[in-house]
Formats: structure tokens, C-alpha cells, sequence
């Protein structure tokens, strides 16, 4: 099983104590976010979950307690764009999420720190070339600190778009100059870029399509291969393994404006003072209303001698 924390919510930064308190007892509660009454078991034994893949913009709240997490075979993706306080209100500044990310990446290790660059878009203060500014400002700086990039472009949800006014998507040639860009500046530094989630075919940039939970690099950090199908949950053009996501919606204060999973300030201000660090739910506790059901886990490893072709 691969572990997802977490999509919805940036965990490491808001709620990694409840988080280590969940690996100590080996389980947590998920809902389920179309019927709030459903809710899930999730084993958290070292012998099921193969991967636990983080998403955050500032772990520095999680890093001093990595430790906890002995045993256990992760790694993170981690949002760096430098955008203001105008676009990510709570996300520290960059040159201290620079820091950050360093920081991270010596503590374990460069293959399993991926930097996104999400999203991209233009607007009157971000123009395309301030855009390829920043990430070659931001590449200079961490080059040493990661081997992979992970873009994407903007996409206007219905929940988003009424903050997004003064934002808009690049056009076909804007994406070929800023990929273009990119590329060469990542070449001169051995990194390679992936796309998450585009239909858009970046190739002659030498920029490929991606995954963020990705079977390739979790077979790389795991030591062996791994079945596993796509995830049915996330749109087409996502090519994420399937996964198990322990997070909830209108959860995270990073006050992003093009956020799609926390898009009420009043929501997410309410669930927080509903967080309970000891509780199994990340957001409230279980009620005599809630039916509890705990889908059966287990390993994506495959056998020895499958993954040595013997």
C-alpha cells in the first residue's frame, strides 16, 4: 500500500504530530469525503505500507521527529515556487523555504526531497519571463539538493476560479518558451523535469510526463518492484499508482489562492479548532453516527525473485 499525505492538506506542516501519534498506535481514521459517516480503517504496519508519500511547502515541523518514522520507506513532495503572500499567504518566504528544503534533503537524502514548481500561470506581476526567473533562481540554489523537478499549469477549478481573476493559463507558445527555457537550465544542472497532470507533449523539451506517486521512484527508494495499477481516483491525465489519502478537505491554512482542496477560509479555521492531536481522525473524532469499515491492506511488493528476474 502507498500512503498519501497528503493531497488535501499540507500534514508535515500543520499536523505532523498527529501524524507520529497515528504511526505509534498503527492505524488511522479517514472519511470519506462524499459521505460523511463512511469512514475508513488504515493499518499502518511497517509489512503494508510499501511508501508513504508526503506533500508539503514547509516541513520544518516534521523534520526534528523523522526519526519516528524508522522503518518506513517515504519521500516528499515539496511546492517551492516563490510566489507572495498575495498567492500563498501562510507558505514561508523563498529564500527561507530554500533553507528548508536543504535542510531536508541532508537529513535523507536527495532522491527522496522532489521539487514541484506548481502551478504555473501569468498574471500583471507574474510574467512568463519572471516566471523563468524564478525557477532558474530557485534551481541555482538547490541543484545539489534533489535530482527531479515536477511542474504543472494552472488549471481553473470551480472552487478556485473566483479568486483567480487576475491570474490566466500560458498559451500553447507561452508553455514551448517556458519549457524551452527550463530545460536548458536544467540539463546544465542534471535534473529532470516531469510534467504532473498535462496532456500537453513537452518531449522535444526533453521534459517527459510524470507521476508524483510515481512506481518508478518508489521501486528505487523501496529497493524492489512493486504492482500496482493507475489511480482511478485522479483525472485521466494523472499518472499516479493508486494510493491510500489520510487527509481532508478545507484542513490547510497555507492560504493558497488556487487551491482546490481548501477553498473556504471559514471551513478550514473551523476544522482546525476541531483537530484533535489524539484522536484516529485527522479532523474531529469518531460519533455513535459513524460506521467504520477497514478495507483490506497489504503490500504492492512483489517477490524477490520477480524483482531479480530469476
Amino acid at each position: 500500500m502507498i500512503l498519501s499525505v497528503s493531497r488535501r492538506t499540507d500534514i508535515p506542516n500543520y499536523y505532523s504530530d498527529w501524524f507520529f501519534n497515528r504511526i505509534k498506535e498503527g492505524f488511522l481514521y479517514v472519511r470519506n469525503p462524499m459521505n460523511h459517516h463512511q469512514v475508513s480503517k488504515i493499518l499502518l504496519n511497517k509489512d503494508i505500507v510499501d511508501c508513504i508519500v508526503f506533500w508539503t511547502k514547509n516541513p520544518s515541523k516534521m523534520i526534528p521527529g523523522l526519526s519516528q518514522l524508522a522503518g518506513y520507506s517515504y519521500y516528499f513532495q515539496y511546492t517551492l515556487n516563490g510566489y507572495d503572500k498575495s498567492i500563498e499567504k501562510h507558505v514561508p518566504d523563498l529564500d527561507e523555504s530554500i533553507d528548508i528544503f536543504k535542510n531536508l534533503s541532508c537529513k535523507i537524502g536527495k532522491e527522496k526531497v522532489i521539487w514541484r514548481y506548481d502551478p504555473i500561470f501569468i498574471s500583471e506581476k507574474y510574467s512568463l519571463s519572471s516566471q523563468i526567473e524564478r525557477f532558474r533562481y530557485i534551481l541555482e540554489r538547490i541543484a545539489s539538493y534533489t535530482n527531479t523537478c515536477i511542474i504543472s499549469f494552472i488549471d481553473m477549478y470551480v472552487k478556485n476560479t473566483f479568486r483567480l481573476q487576475d491570474i490566466r493559463q500560458l498559451t500553447n507558445d507561452e508553455i514551448n518558451e517556458f519549457s524551452k527555457a527550463i530545460s536548458q537550465e536544467a540539463e546544465k544542472h542534471s535534473i529532470k523535469i516531469k510534467t504532473c497532470a498535462e496532456t500537453v507533449d513537452l518531449d522535444c523539451f526533453n521534459i517527459q510526463h510524470g507521476s508524483c506517486i510515481d512506481k518508478k521512484t518508489i521501486e528505487e527508494i523501496i529497493g524492489c518492484q512493486i504492482s500496482g495499477k493507475k489511480d482511478s481516483g485522479q483525472r485521466l491525465e494523472c499518472g499516479c499508482m493508486e494510493s491510500r489519502e489520510v487527509g481532508s478537505y478545507n484542513s490547510c491554512l497555507n492560504g493558497c489562492i488556487y487551491c482546490y482542496a481548501s477553498y473556504d477560509e471559514a471551513s478550514v479555521i473551523n476544522n482546525m479548532k476541531n483537530h484533535d492531536v489524539n484522536s484516529p481522525l485527522l479532523i474531529g473524532n469518531i460519533t455513535k453516527e459513524d460506521k467504520i469499515t477497514a478495507p483490506k491492506l497489504k503490500s504492492l511488493k512483489k517477490l524477490q525473485y520477480d524483482f531479480f528476474d530469476l
